[in-house]
């Protein structure tokens, strides 16, 4: 018997299914968040560029949200949302007892809760707190990724009923990289403080890929674990 596997039990399925529910509420809460307080509400003009509108969400990067005149829900969506993501990464590599060894289980756990750790920190703090401890936050969100994503994904493949998600998880490497470097490629800094230019697709491209990701591994991890 391999001793660094450890047998699923059916406590460890049912709470383990609970938790996954986060890695598929915290992506949609965020993405509700952007759409209803960056998108839906009125065009507000700030010291960082305008928010809110179509004009917002075009020119503005998510980020900008949190400094605009919805700032504390917006950021309290960040916190909450990476919250949620984290224990339902927890929850779904929880699922996979047994099936994969424990060491590596975790790691790769732990890899993959360091993006939506990203969004905790981005939300703690935002651009009018500090600039330099928000893109350690935002490198977080979208750096870590472009590593995570191949060591998860190879994981992934060498699990029964895994593989694909695995194969997904590796495009999904260099498909952040690639969203990243366009995202660094249209940011500039007064374009955006006078609503100008398209830093805000970028940024919101990025939060739907990472985020779809994450919904795939909860939805995967409730299938997996009938």
């Amino acid at each position: 018997m391999d001793m660094s596997k450890q047998p699923v039990t059916p406590l460890t399925t049912r709470i383990g299914r609970r938790l996954a529910l986060g890695a598929i509420i915290g992506p949609i809460l965020l993405t509700v968040a952007w759409l209803v307080l960056g998108l839906i509400v009125p065009a507000t003009r700030t010291e960082y560029g305008v928010e809110g509108g179509i004009i917002g969400t075009i020119t503005s990067p998510i980020s900008g949200i949190g400094v605009g005149p919805n700032d504390s829900l917006f950021n309290a969506a960040f916190i909450v949302s990476g919250l949620f993501t984290i224990i339902g990464v927890l929850g779904a590599f929880q699922i996979l007892d047994g099936k994969s060894k424990r060491v590596a289980r975790w790691i790769n756990a732990a890899l993959l809760a360091l993006s939506p750790l990203g969004f905790i920190v981005a939300g703690i703090f935002t651009l009018a707190k500090s600039v330099p401890l928000h893109m350690i936050g935002f490198l977080l969100v979208t750096g870590t990724p472009v590593i995570t994503f191949v060591t998860a994904g190879l994981f992934f493949r060498g699990i029964a009923g895994w593989h694909r998600f695995g194969n997904w998880l590796l495009i999904g490497s260099p498909l952040t990289l690639l969203l990243t470097i366009s995202f660094f490629l249209t940011f500039n800094q007064a374009a955006i403080v006078a609503g100008q230019g398209i830093a805000g697709i970028p940024s919101r491209l990025l939060g739907i890929e990472l985020g779809t990701y994450y919904v795939m591994l909860g939805w995967l991890a409730l299938q997996r674990s009938r």
